[in-house]
């Protein structure tokens, strides 16, 4: 059921590694505007919605709700909440028994905590559900994170949780553009708005005022001051977002040039040059075009490598772990007769094969059976 909300609810996407946990935080300072930590909801339920059976059914609604609240990869979004009544507390702010129902619900239950009256939410990946998004939410509006991709992909491989390849990095930065680029072209500049990283690093000031006009919000000074927050202080502590922790810095622009080889780079002009210069980024070298047998070994290598490393000091075991546990209750409730009917692959536009990806999976299902990685649900480390 749409919601059209009195507070537009905002949608900060682009590809990983590109700033969106940087404006994540940035906007979460605004004193109108809570942003939690990534929620991920869209990609890891909305694709299996049936599987719940018909929400207007306690039981079936209750489920989805449970397993959305406890399935946050920060616990509760940092928030002293009580297990024992977290569930009932979000129910009971829902409008209607539907996804975009609780969806509203857990985080006007995050802004009630925050003392603000509206929310963002920033989960990348949302960027292949913008449709489902507009169904939900028509008057949302969504922040595009731009990034030279040869600058994510070179963060990517140095992550704990992206491609292990250029060739894999590159196919994925891609196949994000290529997402958004109708969306970008058909919704009107009051819903939609491109925030170049680089700008963002070099001029903090001038580009989050236009975000905030766009928002139709007043800046707030605040805003710079990011790094102080709960959320970038308990990311810092982790290799992959250190930076969160001091103030914004351009220093991580042009680190591609370091960070990939000259084969890397060739190899990134080959599979995503033209969506490169589209975006306005220059290509200095000569693509280097791969066979598909060489592309087939890049894919291959990623998805052992991505399985071999889950358990590895700051891997993804305990996020992968519950994706995989929400993969067993879906098939046990189709087994139940919910959803017998549901044909995953055409959910996803992008096709069957990169399902695993858009849903936030960090490694894919045949390599941890091929390796036996075995489930891991509790770590003392933080999980992101």
């Amino acid at each position: 059921m749409s919601k059209h909300l009195p507070e537009k609810p905002i949608f900060v996407i682009g590809p990983e590694r590109s700033g969106t946990t940087l404006l994540m935080t940035m906007l979460g300072c605004h004193p109108r505007i809570a942003v939690p930590e990534v929620a991920w909801f869209y990609p890891r339920f909305h694709p299996y919605l049936a599987t719940y059976g018909d929400l207007t059914k306690e039981a079936n609604f209750r489920t989805l709700v449970e397993e959305m609240i406890f399935g946050l990869k920060t616990p509760f979004w940092g928030i002293a909440a009580n297990p024992r009544t977290i569930v009932d507390e979000v129910l009971n702010l829902a409008s209607d028994r539907s996804f975009a129902g609780i969806y509203a619900a857990i985080l006007e239950w995050y802004t009630k905590h925050q003392n603000k009256p509206r929310w963002g939410e920033k989960t990348p990946y949302n960027l292949f559900f913008i449709e489902a998004i507009l169904q939900d939410f028509p008057n949302a509006q969504f922040i595009y994170l731009l990034r030279d991709g040869r600058d994510a992909s070179a963060e990517y491989l140095e992550s704990a949780f992206g491609p292990t390849n250029i060739y894999t990095a590159a196919t994925v930065w891609q196949l994000c553009q290529n997402a958004v680029k109708p969306w970008r072209e058909k919704l009107p500049r009051s819903q939609w708005l491109d925030v170049k990283y680089e700008a963002l690093v070099q001029q903090p000031e001038p580009i989050l005022r236009e975000v905030t006009d766009f928002l139709g919000e007043e800046y707030d000074v605040e805003m710079l001051n990011f790094h102080q927050s709960e959320i970038a202080q308990r990311r810092a502590t982790t290799k992959d977002h250190k930076p969160l922790g001091h103030p914004v810095s351009d220093r991580y622009i042009g680190i591609y040039k370091e960070l990939l080889s000259l084969r890397d780079q060739k190899i990134f002009a080959a599979i995503a040059g033209s969506e490169l210069t589209e975006l306005g980024y220059s290509v200095e070298v000569e693509p280097l075009h791969l066979s598909q047998k060489q592309k087939d070994l890049y894919e291959d290598l990623d998805g052992r490598i991505r399985a071999a490393t889950l358990t590895a000091p700051e891997g993804h075991i305990v996020y992968e772990s519950y994706n995989d546990w929400l993969r067993d209750q879906r098939e046990a409730r189709q087994r139940n007769g919910l959803g017998t009917n549901l044909q995953l692959p055409s959910l996803f536009t992008q096709g069957e094969f990169y399902e695993e990806l858009i849903t936030g999976q960090r490694a894919w299902q045949k390599w941890k059976s091929h390796f036996g990685v075995k489930r891991q649900y509790t770590t003392r480390e933080v999980v992101l």
